[in-house]
């Protein structure tokens, strides 16, 4: 059964996505841990370097991840088309220009990101099971209200995404950093980086929690089920995650 909303994605983009490389007039990097989830619309995007010191809140303010919706489109015939990550929630400071980029697909478990609004080169690698099943749930407040909150299933490999509670402090500027915001407002690096993502394996309805803006979840395998309450509902029985979910897309292939 398949329900969404919209589905504006192509299932070429369908997946789980990590980042092998990223070049840019600074350099090179194949050692940050980069994942991308895409189910039909909706996506979610951990990046975690390798050199990060985790143990302090500059170490965690060095990590990204953001979640949103998906739009692939080809403004120009002459170039590659254009797929825009458009970032609901974001665990960084919100940007000046958009997150778009040229892609060109060399083989279907393969393409190349190239920058529009800067110069780099990404290239993605789909990884195996991460197609089929396709889940997007969105948690309910106590007026049964959908947040910002997210649950993402894609093939085997699922995602958790909450937002922070707290705003950004008044001085914050377009494409400052985390990290910078952090320096200048110490007090309050414990609820700017109050921001969950993780992602691992989901498998036999255990969690197996492989990357975290919380470094103490890796590692963990959690029990968590998914069953579907309604045509618009879902419950989640999961440690740490709400009960109540609104559905935005589920596609589990017979």
């Amino acid at each position: 059964m398949t329900t969404a909303s919209h589905t504006s994605v192509p299932d070429a983009y369908h997946g789980v996505w990590q980042r092998t490389l990223l070049e840019t007039p600074e350099g090179r990097d194949t050692t940050t841990w980069v994942h991308w989830l895409q189910t039909g619309l909706w996506h979610g995007d951990l990046r975690v370097p390798a050199d990060a010191h985790r143990t302090s809140p500059t170490g965690l303010a060095q990590q990204q991840g953001f979640g949103g919706t998906t739009a692939i489109t080809w403004p120009d015939p002459a170039l590659p088309e254009v797929c825009t990550w458009q970032r609901t929630i974001d665990f960084q400071p919100p940007r000046s220009t958009p997150d778009a980029g040229h892609m060109v697909f060399e083989t279907p478990e393969r393409v190349i990101e190239t920058g529009i609004h800067g110069i780099y080169l990404e290239v993605w690698e789909r990884l195996p099971g991460s197609v089929g099943q396709r889940i997007a749930l969105a948690a309910l407040n106590a007026a049964g209200e959908p947040t910002a909150e997210r649950l993402l299933v894609s093939g085997r490999y699922l995602m958790h995404l909450r937002p922070r509670a707290a705003t950004w402090p008044a001085d914050t500027a377009p494409d400052d950093t985390l990290a910078e915001v952090v320096q200048r407002h110490p007090d309050a690096a414990e609820t700017l980086l109050d921001f969950a993502i993780a992602f691992g394996v989901w498998s036999d309805n255990v969690w197996t929690i492989e990357r975290a803006t919380q470094p103490a979840l890796e590692g963990r395998a959690i029990d968590c089920t998914l069953q579907r309450a309604s045509h618009a509902d879902a419950l989640v029985k999961c440690h740490g995650l709400p009960h109540d979910w609104r559905v935005l897309e589920w596609h589990a292939p017979d």
